[in-house]
């Protein structure tokens, strides 16, 4: 009885769920972005814009999370969790940060169909990713939802590996120039990056839910 009323009066922190609702969103912006700029291959500089302002954004909101851990007594899950999370998450937009950097510092205005398709898939994962957080809200009644959720998105990694070797396989043979092929494969490496970090991000989830549950 005495715990329960001390903590009632402990301060509590019941935005966890809204501030991964908050940055999921700046990832599916940032991804979307990163996406429509390979398909179209124009507007680099626009695209490339709005994901450093996503990412800019999203730092914000890490960092809001991160302060919210050390001042709130009563979680929703444990710290690490918590923490762990929210710091895959800020990966998963820096990488795709960093993919628009080169892109840009690189000039690449055309992209290979792999490419596209790499980059549709990490769209994809940050879609899932901003559903599946919200789903945390009720861990428990949405436990088998969440780890359908964590197996499309490991399926989907396994696909843009496929991709990738694809991608990289038909750039030696058709590539001569040494320089096109560094650093397209970069590019190549850096999208395979932003969706194996997604799927870090579902390992979170789904280590979280198996120790909710």
């Amino acid at each position: 009885m005495l715990m329960k009323l001390f903590q009632a009066l402990m301060p509590k922190e019941e935005r966890f769920i809204d501030y991964f609702r908050a940055h999921s969103e700046k990832i599916v912006a940032a991804a979307e972005d990163l996406h429509q700029m390979m398909v179209s291959g124009n507007d680099i500089q626009s695209h490339c814009l709005a994901i450093y302002t996503m990412e800019g954004e999203a730092d914000i909101i890490t960092r809001d999370t991160l302060l919210a851990i050390h001042r709130t007594f009563i979680t929703p899950f444990d710290r690490v969790d918590i923490h762990g999370l929210i710091s895959a998450m800020d990966d998963t937009i820096d990488l795709v940060e960093k993919t628009a950097q080169k892109i840009e510092m690189y000039e690449i205005t055309d992209f290979t169909d792999e490419m596209k398709q790499m980059s549709e898939s990490a769209r994809n994962c940050a879609v899932i990713i901003s559903q599946t957080v919200m789903l945390l809200a009720a861990i428990n009644k949405n436990s088998r939802q969440i780890n359908e959720m964590c197996v499309k998105v490991s399926k989907i990694k396994g696909e843009a590996d496929h991709l990738l070797r694809s991608g990289l396989t038909t750039l030696i043979k058709s590539e001569a120039d040494p320089i096109i092929i560094m650093t397209r494969k970069e590019i190549y490496e850096l999208i395979e990056s932003v969706i194996d970090r997604g799927d870090d991000v579902m390992n979170f989830i789904q280590g979280i839910v198996i120790e909710q549950v």
